[in-house]
């Protein structure tokens, strides 16, 4: 099977191709294409490709993660939409929660009333009400629905959103609406409650089913283009692209429901680390996906993804209550811009340089200094070596931005300039990983740090040695780990409805005949994608909470009759996942069903690596280099003597004493002073951060002193 996965970050988009007869691997990168990202995708998949030697339709798979639903939303620039709603109801998305970004400041400025996904005089409303039991209170006034969609399409609205109050207990009155909204005005975007999200919650639902209209044209033409170039290119296989639950989603699926690829970049890059640590050996790992304008840090115990809670899926101010993978993303990559500011403090992002101009190295433009930038000037990129040679940095470039910046006004010399940004990065993402595992009750000295993207192997030894991860695996590909976590996943759909059930008065019939119209939803999908019965699989879910939380937390239940067996097990099982989750259970206390889920899963091929070819302890035939580079050693810093290995070169049982460096074409390996490293069956580069009296001196010694 032909496989081939492209994810678009903010700097490059990422391309790996996989033949797993031939057992051939093949990585590209090129400058994303920010004013229309699916030219870089096609012209990509053309050059990937070629050098393969096949044509595009030889391809049996093409999955895709991208950022384009997210970057809609942090910049604001999504369609202009149109809200149909009960009437009294039309202020939700304007009132949302009671909850302020500042608590105690007497100023708020609340985004997303800044920001409005929804303007005021664009949410209109009808005479209607269903009730909490579902039955009809007022009835639907179609003349008055009618007039309001026609109002909209005067208004010049490309996106129309229909939520009304309980419809996920009745959906007639939305799907009345609907039908005349598709009467009156075919060409909107149309997102539909009960369609979308039907569940309860009524803020979270409407902010989510908005946010689907927001997105939803862009998204929807963007996802078109790509199909038709795949289709111009005579591609066999339909376009699958990653959603935020780490699923698959057909080209279909994603435009009717363009909320779900939210964090589909992220997401990507957690599978990915997860596939290369379980193939490593190690179990439980943490994922540092540094690319060139953010890094994301996922956790997974025993290689299982963490699911974020409900009420914390947010994406920039804006509420989406839709399954996420828990990734905690940061303004911090290699493109981050380093400056001073106002009050004379040292700053490092979250403002990038992107892909346009990029980093003053570059040569493209840009002169303000960036981590990049700060790299060079170290010695930690070699100019001639970047992009495997592909793209040759202009060091000159990367010393008079620092030295015209951080470095004159700091009165530091351009070299410790260089180091405290990079210094500053790196403490922002230590931050990260702990506010993601020692808060969260994770050890990070039981993990390993999965260092991924084309800047986490420039950091991740210098991580760990701060927050006491033992061992950093640099895979095969770095650089490309988020696309080729898009072919270590299956096809996932998640379904979800609202039941309101109790454990102690359960309605076993009731929630048996939920699951069921769920998993025929489920079922109907992956055939709808081809997938075979012998690789569906369907798993339950209920989210579950004492009676009188106020949230939920997510229980696997078994399939199968329910009856006591089932209960018991279930509040077991919630009764241990609370206890984790917040330190404490209630054992006497009644607990309370009130969504149940079901996900499809279509399972794909796993993805094999072979193993790498045994060499001797010594990397000396991978030597290319020696120069210097500058490290902090004993507490200051210095100019060091430093090897400079290619990583294509280097072979199983290679070990690797510090200062290293090494080379690929997609990404660059540093390993300090004192840490030593070695080259597993596989071909990761594992470094030893932990696993040493050298590298605790080191660690020591990297302390800053008052």
């Amino acid at each position: 099977m032909k496989r081939l996965g492209v994810d678009v970050g903010g700097t490059f988009t990422d391309f790996i191709y996989v033949d797993d007869e031939a057992g051939e691997i093949i990585v590209h990168k090129l400058a994303t294409t920010p004013a229309d990202p699916s030219q870089g995708t096609v012209q990509g998949i053309r050059e990937v490709t070629e050098n393969a030697g096949v044509r595009p339709s030889a391809l049996d798979q093409v999955f895709h993660g991208t950022t384009i639903a997210t970057n809609i939303v942090i910049e604001h620039n999504g369609a202009r939409v149109g809200m149909i709603t009960t009437e009294g109801y039309r202020d939700i998305l304007h009132i949302a929660r009671h909850k302020k970004p500042l608590n105690f400041s007497n100023y708020q400025d609340l985004p997303w009333q800044r920001y409005p996904i929804v303007r005021r005089r664009h949410r209109l409303t009808v005479p209607e009400r269903i009730t909490r039991d579902g039955s009809v209170l007022v009835p639907l006034d179609e003349e008055r629905a009618r007039e309001q969609a026609r109002k909209l399409k005067e208004a010049g609205v490309e996106a129309v959103a229909v939520c009304f109050l309980f419809s996920f207990l009745n959906p007639g009155h939305e799907r009345r609406v609907a039908e005349m909204v598709r009467e009156e005005f075919p060409e909107a975007f149309l997102s539909v409650s009960s369609e979308v999200l039907p569940q309860y919650r009524e803020y979270e639902r409407f902010s989510t089913v908005c946010l689907n209209a927001y997105i939803g044209p862009k998204v929807s033409r963007y996802v078109r283009r790509l199909e038709d170039a795949l289709e111009a290119m005579e591609v066999r296989t339909g376009l699958h692209l990653m959603t935020s639950a780490s699923g698959v989603a057909t080209a279909e699926g994603a435009v009717a429901r363009p909320v779900n690829l939210l964090m589909s970049g992220p997401v990507a890059g957690v599978v990915g680390g997860i596939w290369a640590g379980k193939q490593a050996g190690y179990e439980n790992v943490i994922t540092l996906d540094v690319g060139g304008t953010s890094a994301d840090i996922g956790l997974a115990q025993e290689g299982r993804l963490r699911m974020k809670h409900l009420l914390d899926t947010k994406v920039g101010p804006y509420q989406a209550m839709i399954p996420m993978v828990d990734v905690d993303t940061i303004g911090a990559g290699g493109g981050s811009i380093a400056y001073v500011d106002q009050g004379g403090i040292f700053r490092v992002g979250p403002r990038s340089a992107g892909a346009a101009p990029g980093p003053a190295a570059y040569g493209h433009g840009g002169a303000e200094p960036t981590a990049t930038d700060a790299m060079v000037n170290l010695g930690w990129l070699l100019p001639e070596a970047f992009l495997g040679g592909e793209m040759k940095l202009r060091a000159d470039l990367a010393r008079a931005a620092f030295e015209q910046g951080p470095a004159l006004a700091l009165g530091m010399s351009v070299e410790e300039a260089s180091l405290g940004a990079v210094q500053i990065l790196t403490h922002s993402m230590v931050q990260s990983i702990e506010e993601n595992s020692v808060r969260k009750g994770y050890d990070p000295r039981d993990f390993a740090l999965v260092a991924e993207g084309g800047a986490g192997p420039l950091f991740a030894a210098q991580i760990a040695l701060e927050v006491g991860t033992p061992w950093v695996l640099v895979p095969n590909f770095p650089g490309v780990t988020a696309a080729l976590g898009l072919l270590a996943t299956d096809m996932v759909y998640e379904y979800v409805s609202t039941v309101y059930q109790r454990l102690s008065k359960l309605d076993t019939a009731a929630l048996e005949r939920g699951f069921e119209e769920l998993e025929e939803q489920a079922r109907a999908q992956l055939e709808q994608d081809g997938v075979p019965a012998e690789r569906m699989l369907i798993q339950r879910v209920a989210d579950c909470r004492y009676l009188g939380q106020g949230y939920e937390l997510r229980v696997d239940v078994a399939p199968g009759t329910i009856d006591d067996g089932w209960v018991r097990t279930v509040r077991a099982s919630f009764n241990e996942i609370h206890e984790r989750e917040y330190s404490r259970r209630f054992e006497e206390a009644d607990i309370e069903i009130p969504n149940i889920r079901i996900r499809g899963i279509g399972l794909m091929p796993p993805l094999e690596m072979p193993e790498a070819e045994a060499g001797p302890e010594s990397p000396e035939a991978a030597l290319r280099h020696e120069g210097e580079a500058w490290f902090r050693v004993g507490g200051r810093l210095d100019k060091v003597s430093t090897r400079y290995y290619d990583r294509a070169a280097l072979r199983a049982g290679n070990r690797l004493e510090g200062p290293a460096i090494v080379n690929q074409y997609d990404s660059t390996t540093v390993i300090p002073p004192g840490i030593a490293a070695h080259v597993d069956r596989f071909g990761n580069i594992v470094i030893e951060a932990g696993a040493s009296a050298e590298a605790e001196a080191l660690a020591a010694a990297m302390e800053v002193k008052a």
